[in-house]
């Protein structure tokens, strides 16, 4: 014998209605509303009728049309409301669940069937619906507000391109003209054509759709984690470590370890001795002149006090000093197009970074948090994570990532930091935690960790740096050791 389903419906059909009194008079089942049975003897009836939404709808409304906000949603309201176009016009309740039923065309040729006895709106004609305007006094909006809908169109314009949101017009002309909604097509037209700035913008609602048609898009994605950043920053105070070195030989060292690791945890790994060749006897190995030059590019950057000390007063500031730095580290990798903003999209594993047409927009928004922080730390920690999550470049991010950070110690007066090798794994996660997962904690404390590392180091003479650096692991693999901080740091 086949199980029992949980939903019975209610039915004039001679057996059906005999097994159903059958389970009732045995107490195997439950009345929970109007035609609306349930085997489930235990759970509350709204319990029921949620885990069970699309059975009970189909079989309460067969062949209506999920649609309006239902369908462009792909779920229930948050007061576990639901929007159907049928025949006819009326409101069920139900426990747990209020369906709105909307008096409109049938499914039509692009809808398609759904849970067996349904049918949801296209995603044309979903758009369109959701144009029309709730009439003053009806309980619910059947629509989402129009700056979630130009959100949404957004989202299909900066995930897949100008092909698919013009794809998803034309589809809405066709569907406008067989369900006749053709002002609402009117409508969706201009807002598509004013995000494709072919036609004005002065009706828009949304700031990211406004953003897109003054040619200032951004990721808004992206600025949540930025949001989360910031609030994260502005609660719990960095350390602010004055920089004890004066000396400009000392400066030269520190420079140099910071070229040395940024390079090598970027793949661009050269022996210790070999990079202070480079660095400092100008000794470009033959087999290697591009990585030399990487390594030779960071370090005049980094060791360039005066450089380091310009900070961004506003967004256009801020990419001209990204340009600037980034082709004086990567100038001899014309490949790379150096100084100039990406033109395809880059990524690192599971990690897709903003698109090339958005990072102008993305830096600019993410700036306009930036420059509220008051603390230099704060504003270095935020900046790194910036040009990291944005990835601006087509190479190179990281090291230009980290050269924006320390500049902001450097303007500010105090110890920079370095990321050593042993290191990598850490500075890393802790990116990709806030990054995939918008989780501050453990990139605040990989900063808060690497400051008092960076800190104790005393860099007054080179061969004493390196030993420090060594009984510190720092020049280990990840995974061979850990990074130790020693107890007390050294001064000039």
């Amino acid at each position: 014998m086949a199980p029992l389903s949980e939903i019975i419906l209610g039915t004039s059909e001679n057996k059906a209605a005999k097994r159903l009194r059958r389970l009732l008079r045995a107490k195997k089942a439950r009345k929970i509303a109007p035609r609306l049975y349930t085997t489930n003897l235990t759970d509350p009836p709204a319990k029921v009728v949620q885990d069970n939404l699309y059975e009970i709808l189909g079989g309460l409304f067969p062949k209506a049309v999920l649609s309006h906000r239902t369908a462009l949603e792909g779920k229930p309201t948050a007061k576990w409301e639901v929007f159907l176009t049928s025949a006819y016009a009326r409101t069920v309740l139900l426990p747990g669940l209020t369906v709105r039923l909307l008096k409109g065309p049938p499914a039509g040729a692009a809808d398609k069937p759904f849970m067996g006895a349904l049918f949801i709106a296209s995603q044309p004609r979903a758009f369109l619906e959701n144009i029309q305007r709730t009439r003053s006094g009806e309980a619910a909006s059947k629509s989402i507000p129009r700056k979630k809908l130009e959100e949404r169109l957004d989202r299909i314009l900066r995930l897949r391109g100008e092909k698919a949101l013009n794809t998803l017009r034309d589809d809405a002309r066709r569907a406008a003209k067989e369900l006749g909604l053709l002002k609402e097509f009117k409508a969706l037209d201009q807002i598509i054509g004013a995000m494709l700035k072919t036609r004005s913008a002065s009706n828009l609602k949304s700031s990211i759709a406004k953003a897109r048609a003054a040619g200032e898009a951004f990721d808004p994605e992206r600025l949540r984690l930025f949001e989360a950043l910031f609030s994260a920053l502005r609660k719990t105070p960095l350390p602010e470590i004055p920089e004890p070195h004066a000396r400009p030989e000392a400066l030269r060292v520190l420079a140099f370890f910071e070229a040395y690791f940024s390079n090598y945890i970027e793949g661009t790994r050269f022996e210790v001795d070999e990079a202070r060749e480079i660095i400092f006897e100008g000794k470009i190995p033959s087999a290697r002149p591009k990585d030399a030059h990487d390594v030779l590019g960071t370090y005049r950057i980094v060791s360039n006090l005066s450089e380091l000390r310009k900070l961004p007063r506003d967004a256009e500031k801020l990419w001209t000093l990204l340009s600037v730095r980034h082709e004086a580290i990567l100038g001899s990798r014309p490949e790379t197009q150096p100084g100039e903003f990406k033109a395809e999209v880059n990524r690192a594993g599971d990690t897709v970074f903003v698109a090339p047409e958005l990072v102008r927009g993305t830096l600019a928004k993410g700036f306009e948090f930036y420059k509220v922080l008051d603390a230099p730390s704060a504003k270095a920690a935020f900046m790194m994570f910036l040009i990291s999550e944005v990835h601006p470049f087509n190479d190179g991010n990281g090291r230009i990532a980290r050269v924006m950070m320390n500049a902001e110690f450097v303007a500010a007066g105090l110890r920079r930091i370095i990321i050593p090798t042993v290191f990598r794994d850490d500075y890393l996660g802790a990116l990709r935690a806030l990054s995939r997962r918008g989780q501050p904690t453990a990139y605040l404390r990989m900063i808060d960790r690497i400051q008092r590392f960076s800190a104790s180091i005393d860099f007054s003479d080179f061969a004493s740096a390196r030993r420090a650096l060594e009984s510190s692991n720092a020049f280990k693999e990840p995974g061979e050791a850990l990074l130790i901080i020693p107890e007390s740091g050294g001064g000039e």
